[in-house]
């Protein structure tokens, strides 16, 4: 975890509010090929992880299932 998280995770539940909120508001200044970039980034990590064996996987049948189930 990085110092910065760490510490603004000691702040109080309205103070950290209010930080999430300025945080991504602030992703709103970024470009379309700047996100675009994000999610490959993040799509690249989960690939990743999963090939590692650090997480599972489920199929789409199973979660559309669950989702379903939880909405009725």
């Amino acid at each position: 975890m990085m110092v910065c998280e760490a510490e603004a995770l000691k702040l109080p539940p309205a103070e950290r509010a209010s930080l999430a909120q300025r945080l991504i508001a602030s992703l709103d200044d970024l470009s379309d090929g700047q996100i675009e970039q994000l999610w490959l980034d993040e799509a690249t990590r989960r690939d990743h992880e999963y090939k590692a064996g650090n997480v599972g996987a489920r199929s789409a049948d199973d979660v559309l299932r669950d989702a379903r189930a939880a909405l009725s």
